[in-house]
């Protein structure tokens, strides 16, 4: 696809076992980011279901990922320590151009999707909770479905489809660099 194209699209979504993933999201990654750019990976280790965003983050700075990569599991950025965390992101880094990454809940027939749109991610809000909005360009990954009377569907979740979704974002951040 050519920069034209994507000049136009405000997302992407792809679900993670389609063969042009990595492909498709790494392209639209870049002719997003900018020289400003800070990745943001949102979750936590302590529940399958939330981290993906970890995951990534750990993947990412394992690599020696070029942009500062903040949220892995040795580090993650979650609901307790999210404001400090951003408040000292931002103390780091004028003006910074925020990729956010987190789990989704969505529909059933999207898990296992990768979506990528402009605009920010509203963590918490599939569980219940109100937290802070925070990306310029937001990446989920849906990992399960949202269920209205059920608020613990997350723990349900396999360890396997998450670290395969972690990797392949991964994967088309690396291919960014190359």
């Amino acid at each position: 696809m050519d920069k034209k194209c994507f000049d136009i699209v405000n997302e992407v979504k792809i679900h993670f076992q389609d063969k042009n993933a990595v492909k498709t999201l790494s392209q639209y990654l870049q002719h997003k980011i900018k020289k400003n750019t800070i990745v943001v990976c949102i979750g936590t280790d302590r529940c399958i279901g939330d981290c993906l965003g970890p995951l990534v983050g750990t993947f990412l700075t394992s690599i020696g990922f070029k942009y500062p990569v903040y949220g892995t599991l040795k580090n993650p950025i979650h609901a307790i320590n999210l404001n400090d965390q951003m408040k000292k992101i931002y103390t780091l880094h004028i003006n910074p151009y925020i990729i956010a990454i987190d789990a989704c809940l969505g529909e059933e027939n999207f898990i296992g999707n990768i979506h990528i749109r402009k605009g920010p991610i509203f963590p918490g809000k599939g569980v219940g909770k109100s937290l802070p909005s925070i990306g310029d360009l937001s990446i989920v990954g849906i990992v399960d479905k949202f269920a209205f009377n059920d608020f613990l569907p997350i723990h349900n979740i396999r360890l396997s489809l998450v670290m395969e979704m972690a990797e392949l974002i991964a994967k088309a951040f690396m291919e960014i660099e190359q």
